[in-house]
């Protein structure tokens, strides 16, 4: 029997394709769902106008009312906020002898994860604002729809309400939930066994509930202060009311000197940026409710 490939499998070099398999991994939301993005090396300060004055009803020759606006400002990325940094190093030999563009891979790599960790932040329930970004379920001032049981669709609509009561357009708004509460949702049926949350027709894998889009992200955190019964959160959200004070985008920095006493090269990445709201009542929560 003549030797070839499959009695001989020693003798043959591996063949190993330049394609570089991808893990399945969420998308960052936060940005992308429209915030007010403003670019700044240093601290912002954004004056805001306070609520609405008085004028009253005068007749001819009286003496008309004094009344006096208020001012107040929002502050965003203080010199003690941080960054997200991160740093990968390889040696020459590995970069020569790799099949694919290994600077190219670890690029792309390490500014997903700084990405990542950035919007997990700002969809989260932590951080003072001061060293840390402030996440959406962390404003203080928001409004809240506070729930007992398994989360319904009349909840939602009381999210609704809330901000028309607060003057917020509805059109700009958006749900942001998991996609175990989105899925929960999803299969609300009415009395004709039809269901009640349809995809809408015009943008493909966009879903809306109440004419709302759905942001389905599972970077919201549950709340664990009682760590038997976890409970969920969800919120109805106008970003255009979001403000997000930026340093730095993703900055990639290719390092080939630092390192040479080894005859490495090194990948740095960092992302800095802070973010909150300019008008608390445009962000409605819905927490409390079974998970």
């Amino acid at each position: 029997m003549a030797l070839d490939t499959n009695n001989s499998t020693e003798l043959t070099t591996e063949q190993v394709l330049s394609t570089l398999i991808r893990p399945l991994e969420d998308t960052s939301k936060f940005l992308a769902a429209g915030p007010r993005i403003i670019d700044t090396a240093g601290p912002l300060r954004l004056p805001k106008l306070g609520g609405a004055t008085a004028p009253s009803w005068h007749g001819e020759n009286e003496q008309i009312s004094e009344v006096n606006p208020t001012f107040d400002e929002v502050t965003l990325l203080p010199s003690t906020m941080e960054s997200v940094k991160t740093l990968t190093r390889y040696s020459n030999e590995l970069a020569r002898q790799s099949v694919v563009a290994l600077d190219a891979a670890i690029r792309e790599r390490l500014v997903k994860d700084v990405a990542d960790t950035v919007d997990t932040q700002l969809f989260s329930a932590t951080g003072d604002g001061i060293t840390l970004p402030m996440g959406l379920f962390a404003y203080p001032g928001t409004q809240n729809v506070p729930v007992t049981g398994a989360l319904t669709l009349d909840d939602l609509l009381d999210a609704q309400g809330l901000a028309m009561a607060a003057n917020v357009d509805l059109e700009r708004t958006k749900w942001v939930m998991t996609s175990r509460e989105f899925i929960a949702l999803r299969k609300v049926k009415d009395l004709q066994d039809r269901y009640i949350m349809e995809p809408d027709v015009h943008v493909a894998g966009q879903f809306r509930l109440f004419g709302v889009p759905v942001l389905v992200t599972n970077r919201i955190p549950d709340d664990v202060t009682v760590p038997a019964t976890p409970t969920g959160r969800a919120a109805l959200v106008d970003f255009s009311q979001i403000v997000v004070a930026r340093d730095v985008a993703p900055s990639v920095k290719i390092l080939d000197q630092t390192f040479g006493d080894f005859d490495q090269q090194a990948i740095r990445v960092v992302y800095r940026l802070d973010a909150a709201p300019a008008n608390a009542d445009a962000v409605v929560v819905v927490d409390g409710f079974d998970v």
